[in-house]
């Protein structure tokens, strides 16, 4: 019996994606902020690109192998930004803003087309409904499901920068599970990547994984274990409500 149904955020909830022009604005708000602060990173704004983008390899090359998620603290001040040796007492209180920024400018974030709709629909049916989402940030997923009307559908959002976790681990759905008050076998996730909405939801025993492309997908789902495959591919987040009709018929 499904009682519960969980969605991925960033390219499920809302469609996500990055372009030139975001990737430029992402960068030149950082580097206002910084030379606000009194932390001037002298250097030009290319120079500066390039030194960030080496900042998130080094960090992928520990979240992407350990499968955790470290604080926004930790992210840029001894990732993203450690070759500058901006003073930590200077730099630490603003972590989260700069993370909570990089979220919203150096991607494009719009809610899907049919979602509030759809979480609607699954509202009128009795489930419960909740959040697990990877994010370098603390606060940008709660601002953004408030933004998007959507926050009161969900009992829990469970995050990869509060619980240390990233998907596809088992931990993170096991803590979603938890909070949720509900066994992974009444569960359904939807999400946009095989690698980490799929494979960690079957990998926690949900009951099924739907799967909605996005920008992210063929990026993050290279290399994979092709045993583990999604149970529904859908087209449209609104599609949801039947694949979940049809599970509880």
């Amino acid at each position: 019996m499904i009682t519960t149904v969980l969605f991925d955020m960033g390219g499920t909830l809302e469609d996500i994606w990055v372009d030139e022009a975001s990737h430029t604005a992402a960068i030149a708000a950082l580097d206002r902020m910084l030379k606000g602060w009194g932390m001037d990173p002298g250097l030009s704004l290319e120079d500066l690109r390039r030194e960030v983008q080496a900042g998130w390899k080094r960090y992928d090359a520990v979240r992407s192998t350990q499968d955790v998620e470290l604080k926004p603290t930790q992210i840029w001040a001894d990732y993203i930004l450690t070759k500058f040796s901006f003073p930590r007492e200077k730099l630490l209180p603003h972590c989260e803003e700069i993370a909570h920024m990089w979220e919203v400018t150096y991607f494009h974030r719009q809610l899907r087309p049919h979602a509030a709709g759809m979480l609607e629909e699954l509202k009128g049916m009795g489930l419960k409904l909740g959040v697990i989402s990877n994010t370098a940030a603390l606060y940008q997923v709660f601002d953004s499901l408030e933004e998007y009307g959507i926050r009161d559908y969900f009992q829990d959002v469970t995050l990869s920068s509060v619980t240390g976790f990233r998907k596809p681990a088992r931990d993170i759905f096991t803590v979603s599970l938890r909070q949720m008050r509900s066994l992974p076998e009444e569960c359904v996730y939807v999400g946009d990547t095989v690698s980490r909405d799929v494979i960690g939801s079957k990998k926690a025993g949900f009951a099924a994984a739907i799967q909605i492309a996005s920008q992210l997908t063929k990026e993050k789902d290279q290399a994979l274990e092709k045993a583990l495959a999604p149970d529904h591919i859908i087209g449209d987040i609104g599609e949801v409500t039947r694949v979940v009709r049809e599970m509880l018929s």
